[in-house]
C-alpha cells in the first residue's frame, strides 16, 4: 500500500457503495487500484499522464473519474458514506456553517470547447455542466469558487462550484438545498440542521426569510449598513436580528473544513477544464474526509 492509498478500514467502509456494473453492463474491475490512482492525483495535482505505473493505465483512471463525475456516481457515494456516518451518530447537526473559498485555476483549466460535449447516453449527462465552466477572470487571472456547508466535525455536507466573481449570499440557498442525508432504515432524508452559521457575506433578507420558512435557527452577522438601514425604517424595519456570539465562534469549523479540503492540491488549484469534472474532484476529496475516523 502506497502513501495516501486507502487503508483496509477505509476500503471496508467504501466498497459496499461502489457500482458493480459499468456503462455496458460489464463488471468494473480493480476498483481499489483505480480509486487509489484518483486519490494520488487528487493529493499531488500531477497530470493524469504522469500517474505511477502501479495504478495501471492512466487513461483508465482518468476515464473512470470523468465518468463518475458526469453521471453523479461520486455524489451518490458521498451521500451513502454520509448516511453511514449519520447512522453511527458521527454527524454534528447542532451547527452547520456556510462559507466559500476561491481557487486559482491553472492555465490548463481554460480552453474547454464551447459546444456541449458529446455524451453517448442520457444517463451519463453531466449533472453539473455549466456553460461558463465555473471559471471567472479577475485581476489575478482565472479563478473559481467552492461554496460549501460544513458540519461540526469539520466535514463537508454539500458543495457548489461557481466562477470566482460570484457572490456568497445568492448561493447559500442552493448549497443548503443540496444537503440530503438518506436514512438507511427508511424515512425521508434529513435536510435541515438545527442551526446555521455564516459571516456578513450571507446576510440578506432573502436568506433570512428562507431560513425562517424552514424553521432553521441562524447566527449570521449583520453588516453595519444593513443594520443602519433597518433602524432608519423604524418599526417597518423589523425586529433586531438575534446574534449569539458563542455560536458565531463555531464558524471556524467550516473554515477548518475548507483547509482540510485544500490539502488536496487538485482542489487548491483547479486543473480540470470541465466544471463537472472539478466538482467530482472536490466530491472525491470530501469522500476521503468522511472515510477517515
Amino acid at each position: 500500500m502506497g502513501r495516501g492509498d486507502l487503508s483496509n478500514a477505509e476500503w471496508a467502509r467504501l466498497e459496499p457503495h461502489l457500482p458493480t456494473t459499468g456503462r455496458r453492463g460489464g463488471r468494473w474491475i480493480d476498483h481499489r487500484q483505480v480509486i487509489n490512482g484518483i486519490l494520488f492525483r487528487l493529493r499531488t495535482g500531477i497530470p493524469w499522464r504522469d500517474l505511477p505505473e502501479r495504478y495501471g493505465s492512466w487513461k483508465t483512471v482518468y476515464e473512470r473519474h470523468r465518468r463518475w463525475s458526469a453521471n453523479g456516481t461520486w455524489d451518490r457515494i458521498l451521500r451513502a458514506v454520509q448516511a453511514d456516518a449519520d447512522l453511527a451518530g458521527r454527524i454534528d447537526w447542532s451547527m452547520v456553517s456556510v462559507d466559500s473559498t476561491s481557487c486559482r485555476a491553472h492555465q490548463h483549466a481554460a480552453g474547454a470547447r464551447k459546444r456541449k460535449p458529446r455524451i453517448p447516453k442520457k444517463r451519463t449527462t453531466p449533472r453539473h455542466h455549466r456553460p461558463d465552466e465555473g471559471l471567472g477572470r479577475s485581476r489575478g487571472g482565472l479563478t473559481c469558487k467552492i461554496h460549501l456547508a460544513g458540519e461540526g466535525g469539520c466535514r463537508p455536507m454539500a458543495m457548489l462550484v461557481t466562477p470566482g466573481q460570484f457572490g456568497d449570499a445568492p448561493q447559500m440557498i442552493e448549497v443548503l438545498e443540496r444537503i440530503s442525508i438518506p436514512r438507511p432504515h427508511g424515512g425521508r432524508p434529513r435536510t435541515r440542521p438545527d442551526q446555521l452559521g455564516g459571516d456578513k457575506a450571507y446576510s440578506s433578507r432573502r436568506n433570512r426569510r428562507y431560513l425562517r420558512r424552514r424553521h432553521i435557527k441562524h447566527t449570521i452577522a449583520e453588516p453595519k449598513d444593513q443594520r443602519g438601514h433597518r433602524k432608519r425604517r423604524g418599526s417597518r424595519g423589523g425586529r433586531p436580528t438575534g446574534f449569539d456570539r458563542e455560536n458565531y465562534k463555531r464558524r471556524n469549523e467550516v473554515e477548518r473544513t475548507i483547509n482540510r479540503l485544500k490539502n488536496s492540491r487538485a482542489v487548491a488549484t483547479r486543473y480540470d477544464k470541465r466544471a463537472y469534472v472539478f466538482h467530482g474532484t472536490v466530491t472525491a476529496a470530501a469522500i476521503r474526509l468522511w472515510l477517515r475516523p
